[in-house]
């Protein structure tokens, strides 16, 4: 045990009970096939959830993203890939594909140790052997979508997102942690087609509204965070 974990003792990122980053209770939790999300406003491509937003998940995404839990990271990308893995299978995406991630603006990212949906992608990319296309950013005077409504959430993100790298050739996927209204994933799939990208789908790790089929395991979904 290091020093650091003597003095703020390890504790599971989804229940908080201590000893582990995630503990199986919470992986166990996880463990649930992708399933697709419907929206009023499509985006022209397929969204997959990795599950609904429950508060284990809630609270996963939290401590990746407002309290510096890095190891985190790596199992919410174990997560993903396992996801991506299932809809392959599936012919649900393409067997080749460029993972694009959600971008964080700027002065969040510093303040999180650098961009957790990027970095949840890089450790995916690790088990499946994709390639990860961190070509999108967010402006400066781009508002929080957390704090906004519905409507205001469209209309935050118009002209917002850059590109600011060259888009991959291959099939993009974009990958966010949540979809509430979809209006990030539509933004993000516009500025790749701008670009001369060709986006085939989303993957999220937690969608806010109840899965289509209702039998979906899971509480229903509490507040929104990032």
């Amino acid at each position: 045990m290091s020093l650091g974990e003597l003095i703020f003792p390890r504790a599971c990122a989804g229940c908080g009970a201590p000893g582990e980053v995630l503990c199986e209770h919470c992986r166990e939790h996880l463990r649930h096939p992708p399933y697709l999300v419907a929206r009023p406003r499509l985006l022209g491509a397929p969204v997959y959830a990795l599950g609904s937003y429950s508060d284990i998940r809630r609270r996963i995404i939290i401590g990746m993203k407002e309290r510096g839990n890095r190891p985190v990271r790596e199992y919410v990308g174990a997560v993903f890939a396992a996801g991506l893995a299932h809809l392959s299978a599936r012919g649900d995406i393409p067997r080749e594909y460029t993972l694009v991630p959600a971008p964080t603006r700027p002065r969040s990212a510093r303040a999180r140790g650098g961009d957790p949906v990027s970095a949840v992608c890089h450790a995916a990319a690790q088990h499946q052997r994709v390639g990860v296309c961190a070509a999108l950013s967010m402006g400066q005077s781009t508002a929080d979508q957390s704090e906004l409504n519905a409507q205001d959430r469209w209309a935050n993100l118009q002209g917002r997102v850059r590109v600011h790298a060259p888009i991959a050739r291959a099939p993009a996927l974009l990958a966010d942690d949540v979809i509430t209204t979809g209006a990030t994933l539509a933004a993000l799939a516009e500025a790749v087609r701008r670009a001369g990208g060709h986006p085939v789908g989303a993957v999220v790790l937690a969608a806010v509204a109840p899965p289509r089929d209702p039998a979906e395991p899971g509480p229903r979904p509490g507040p929104r965070v990032g």
